[in-house]
């Protein structure tokens, strides 16, 4: 079904400050693309199917921008720990087992499902160095219906030996991945993830930049999360200005063919944001990650004055939920922690900035995506928010408020990525 018409009680944002509301409201989607939000169905249009979902709210699909695919089954371990113990302790031993496509199948799968019935309809998606199991995430994204990035990761150094590639095998391995998925799926594409700096040597990151320069995929890693990961970056790049300037030398920044994002940015000086700001580097914002690993609190209010390009993430494992609505609450809460305990100069999140993130943001790295607004590639959920109690008493707006707080995947009653109904 290409052509159909969407009623409900809409939600959506125009910019990070307002948020657009439609009760009773029409949603036309022609050829899987928004033709705009009506009070009133216009008569071009009648014909169309109408789903007709009265009572309900029909929200943007989510965009997580940053996920670690592979570590959804081991979710909630290590929480007392901080990042690089995490990792050492928890993540690389259980992303070594990935090696298995048959465990890896069987674990994605979950991954995937968890998902697919939630409110996120796209992600940025971190594999592990596997190739094979990560062309099997991939397979699995797409059959799903959802729409993702998926990235086969890169890491040479600084890992235990099974989970560490050499350095010819590591950019080899990823150029045949590139050739062997690029324009292979409609709706899950390559992007080219080396893991994090300290992960990389010197040699693999000038061959992940000519590959990149190569293939023009996108760039998606971890940027100034932590604050003895930001001094060993400095340590193992003593040339560098900043972490995210050792990127910008092998040309895994941003700029001109090379859409880049960064995780979380917690302790990004003012040059490190400047160049950000320069280069168009997203931001993935992973507030449940940055408070359960001790890294901190990104400034948030600041990129969003300064128009840096940003969105949420989920960060499995580092998080502990799939659903961004989690993320959003999150994101809120902590940015009142900093507001009043560590800067008062940045005010806190509003709800109309977080929900902005968690879809016209973050929804930005795949195109016009995360709005209702016409032209606008349709991804849309209906959510059931009927056990929230008296819900006729409330505004589409404090519903959506009590959403965030409140809600829970099997609330996802239906789902539309690129205007194709999963369920």
């Amino acid at each position: 079904m290409k052509n159909f018409v969407l009623k409900g009680d809409l939600c959506w944002s125009r910019d990070p400050q307002h948020l657009e509301s439609r009760k009773n409201g029409y949603l036309v989607c022609e050829n899987g693309v928004s033709a705009g939000v009506y009070e009133t169905l216009p008569e071009k249009y009648s014909a169309y199917p109408l789903l007709d979902y009265a009572g309900k709210l029909i929200l943007p699909g989510f965009t997580d921008l940053h996920a670690h695919a592979p570590q959804y089954r081991y979710r909630a371990l290590g929480m007392d720990l901080e990042l690089l113990e995490w990792l050492d302790t928890h993540t690389f031993p259980q992303e070594a087992l990935y090696q298995d496509t048959a465990h890896a199948r069987k674990n994605y799968a979950r991954f995937v499902e968890e998902m697919r019935k939630g409110p996120n309809t796209r992600g940025c998606i971190f594999g592990t160095i596997h190739r094979e199991s990560t062309e099997i995430l991939m397979e699995l994204l797409e059959e799903s219906g959802l729409a993702a990035m998926v990235g086969k990761v890169n890491m040479d150094r600084h890992s235990p030996d099974i989970l560490r590639e050499g350095t010819e095998e590591s950019a080899e391995e990823t150029i045949r991945w590139i050739q062997e998925v690029q324009g292979k799926y409609p709706h899950v594409t390559p992007i080219l993830t080396p893991r994090f700096l300290p992960s990389c040597t010197d040699a693999l990151l000038e061959k992940l930049g000519k590959i990149q320069k190569k293939f023009h995929i996108p760039v998606q890693s971890h940027l100034s999360e932590n604050r003895s990961e930001v001094a060993w970056v400095q340590e193992l790049f003593p040339q560098s200005k900043n972490y995210g300037d050792a990127y910008d030398h092998f040309g895994l920044f941003g700029g001109e063919n090379c859409p880049t994002i960064m995780a979380h940015c917690v302790l990004s000086d003012d040059a490190e944001i400047a160049l950000m700001k320069e280069r168009g580097v997203f931001i993935a914002h992973c507030p449940e990650s940055n408070t359960n690993l001790a890294s901190g609190i990104a400034p948030v209010r600041r990129y969003l004055s300064e128009e840096i390009p940003m969105g949420l993430g989920s960060d499995i494992a580092g998080g502990t939920r799939c659903s961004l609505f989690y993320a959003m609450a999150e994101a809120i809460r902590v940015s009142k922690l900093r507001w009043r305990l560590v800067d008062d100069r940045l005010a806190p999140l509003t709800i109309p900035e977080a929900f902005y993130l968690a879809t016209k943001g973050g929804g930005a790295f795949f195109g016009k995506v995360g709005s209702f607004e016409e032209g606008y590639l349709l991804d849309a959920f209906v959510l059931d928010d009927s056990r929230y109690d008296n819900i006729g008493e409330y505004t589409i707006a404090e519903r959506l408020e009590r959403a965030i707080y409140l809600s829970e995947d099997n609330e996802v009653c239906h789902k539309f990525v690129e205007g194709r109904q999963l369920f």
